[in-house]
């Protein structure tokens, strides 16, 4: 029986199987699906628009239904002039801007918002990295809540060096998610800062509690998967290995967005496939 048991349990984590998305504008959803695509993910300023009216909102809720279309996530939470660390902070523009954005996002049935937002997050020369990094903390702290309400998950995104200097590790992530202790403040695991950092696969199953959603792109070019061969397989190992049924979502720079996108939907599911759970 035991035997029998451990059988099933390893046929059922093989059969683990995300959906997939990439980040881009609502009116390249019909493209997406017709390549195979689960979702997409636009930015929060072109999509939610929490800088404008309700009725241009509205406009694009109206588009995203008559195109069917199916948001997982919004990036770029906040635009780089919302200062969250330094000598003045903009915290309470931050919330505000948080709870247009969150509320939007429950209209538009979308889960996730990303905070990466890597140049208001930038810390400036001279400022202490600790205090910046407690109020990142203080910031999401606020936020929580108002995203609570609205049955919304802010995910930390951490990103590489070359675009911003506070959180660029899961392990940075994750200590702002556990100052944080809120449920509705997660991580995400973005696969191309990982690569540009150096950072191994082995950070998401020490961290994978937290992870909620998940990025992607190659590390030299930030090229869409397949488009130089890069090895994702220790990365989708990882991801299964903690049971990640969540989306993985391309962010990357396109060189032919019509013909990349459904090799790169088909390189990606070949090697979450090829991935071995058991490294």
């Amino acid at each position: 029986m035991a035997f029998f048991l451990c059988g099933l349990l390893s046929c059922t984590a093989s059969k683990i199987s995300p959906t997939y998305a990439v980040c881009g504008k609502l009116s390249d959803y019909p493209a997406l699906q017709a390549a195979g695509y689960d979702f997409f993910e636009p930015t929060v300023s072109a999509f939610l628009s929490p800088a404008e009216s309700d009725s241009v909102f509205m406009s694009h809720l109206a588009e995203m239904k008559r195109l069917n279309a199916k948001p997982v996530s919004c990036i770029i939470f906040l635009p780089g002039d919302y200062t969250i660390v330094g000598e003045a902070p903009r915290h309470d523009d931050i919330v505000d801007w948080g709870e247009k954005t969150f509320r939007r996002a429950n209209q538009a049935g979308i889960r996730y918002i990303v905070f990466g937002s890597g140049g208001a997050r930038r810390v400036p020369e001279g400022f202490d990295r600790e205090k910046a990094m407690q109020q990142f903390i203080a910031v999401c702290k606020r936020l929580a809540p108002v995203a609570q309400k609205q049955d919304v998950t802010l995910v930390v995104e951490p990103l590489n060096r070359a675009e911003t200097n506070l959180i660029n590790s899961l392990q940075e992530g994750a200590a702002v998610v556990e100052a944080v202790d809120h449920p509705n403040v997660r991580l995400l695991c973005d696969i191309y800062h990982m690569m540009r950092e150096n950072e191994p696969a082995s950070e998401i199953v020490k961290y994978g509690k937290y992870i909620r959603h998940c990025h992607i792109a190659e590390k030299e070019t930030r090229s869409a998967p397949g488009t130089n061969g890069d090895d994702f397989r220790p990365y989708f190992a990882a991801l299964k290995q903690i049971g990640y049924r969540g989306c993985i979502s391309i962010e990357c720079s396109w060189d032919d967005f019509s013909s990349r996108l459904a090799p790169a939907l088909e390189y990606m599911k070949r090697q979450f496939d090829e991935s071995d759970d058991r490294k």
